[in-house]
């Protein structure tokens, strides 16, 4: 029983957790919606650890790394191979959506109408999100990729100082110790708040849910699966030599929390700690790639923007052209670098997405009923992404042997 209870076992009351919230939400509906309550408070603390978790992790990602080239090295390799993933990963769902069509033959109701604020995407709005007037602001209202530049320069600066710079990074390895020992006292009550959220989704949503838009769902999930095997594991387990069971494992871990919480900025602590402790990864790559994959290397959202587009045009007869869906996937890249880790923020960005190329995005009034369901495999994929993209930059600079870390 000692050992049930030990941090190494965490994963383990996680997905018992899991598996309990399941057959409350399907046994006792009613009783699972009042206790949502249980689940707002987890992600509450976990929301609460974000931004200074993501200050600490980068910063110290950085300034850990005293060997200028090899920071340069790192960070112009982590942003063009999450680019690259993106892009492969919308080609795989393009091929898998097409195949099955799941918008074919359905038809809406001519009073559905998305009520939603649109986000600002265009390439100014984009550049002054990113650039922000006021940090302090940005990390009040939780704007991560400000918060992640700020940090990035920050910690190079210190960096470029040497000797001087020296107690500053000292004084951020200690605060970022004391954080995510806080962390470790949030995370145990983890099981109590997947259960309750997981009851919360089955009981709202239920098995009915499935009936309108299965197959969208289904395509969905296909593209995200399919994805993980193709784009992820297969070159992260061929390059770095890691052990594919070891790899999958570490995986599962994660999507434990992922599927649960649909957060990859609330999944973030989780991925770094399964990084190190089970694949073996470099700490001082993994507090730098991971955290800025969280907020730009969405390959989830280049499943759900693919699936979303051509369910609309199939649903309202439309025909893309290859020009139009070669530029989708080039917008949709830019679209999620400034998506938020947040849970339903798809929701927003999956119409603006729309309305951009003059599709109709009343759909996203049906989509955003059950997008809990699709948000759950996207925000997996992102961040097991993420993951992957680590071990293999890690790799790339010599900074990893997937077979020693067994």
């Amino acid at each position: 029983m000692k050992k049930f209870f030990k941090k190494e076992a965490l994963f383990i009351r996680v997905a018992i957790g899991f598996v309990l919230g399941i057959i409350l939400g399907l046994v006792a509906p009613q009783f699972s919606i009042s206790t949502k309550v249980v689940g707002d408070v987890y992600l509450n603390l976990i929301k609460l650890m974000i931004i200074p978790i993501v200050v600490c992790a980068v910063f110290c990602g950085i300034a850990n790394i005293q060997d200028g080239a090899l920071l340069r090295k790192i960070g112009i390799r982590t942003v063009i191979l999450y680019v690259l993933m993106f892009f492969a990963s919308a080609v795989v769902s393009l091929v898998i959506v097409y195949l099955i069509r799941p918008g074919k033959g359905m038809t809406l109701a001519s009073d559905v109408v998305f009520t939603g604020d649109l986000a600002n995407t265009t390439v100014s709005g984009f550049l002054t999100t990113i650039v922000p007037t006021n940090i302090v602001q940005s990390m009040a209202n939780g704007a991560t990729l400000p918060v992640i530049l700020f940090t990035a320069v920050f910690a190079i600066a210190i960096v470029a100082l040497g000797e001087k710079g020296k107690p500053v990074t000292n004084l951020m390895n200690s605060v970022s110790a004391a954080f995510f020992k806080m962390l470790g006292y949030f995370m145990e009550i983890s099981p109590l708040g997947v259960m309750s959220l997981m009851a919360f989704s089955v009981a709202k949503y239920g098995s009915g849910i499935f009936s309108a838009l299965a197959k969208y769902i289904v395509t969905c999930w296909i593209c995200c699966i399919v994805v993980f095997f193709l784009c992820m594991m297969l070159p992260t387990c061929l390059y770095t030599k890691v052990n594919p069971g070891r790899f999958l494992k570490a995986c599962g871990k994660i999507s434990l929390v992922t599927l649960s919480t649909t957060s990859s900025a609330a999944t973030l602590p989780t991925t770094i700690n399964v990084s190190m402790e089970d694949l073996g990864a470099p700490e001082g790559i993994s507090k730098f790639t991971l955290p800025l994959g969280c907020t730009i290397n969405m390959c989830g959202g280049a499943c759900s923007f693919c699936c979303l587009a051509v369910f609309t045009a199939d649903i309202y007869g439309l025909n893309l052209s290859l020009g139009t869906i070669i530029f989708m996937v080039v917008v949709a890249t830019l679209i999620n670098m400034a998506a938020p880790g947040i849970p339903g923020g798809g929701v927003i960005l999956g119409a603006s997405f729309l309305s951009i190329f003059g599709l109709p995005f009343d759909v996203m009034a049906l989509i955003s009923g059950f997008y809990r369901l699709l948000d759950m495999a996207f925000t997996t994929i992102n961040v097991e992404g993420d993951v992957a993209a680590n071990l293999i930059i890690a790799k790339s600079v010599g900074e990893y042997n997937g077979a020693k870390a067994q």
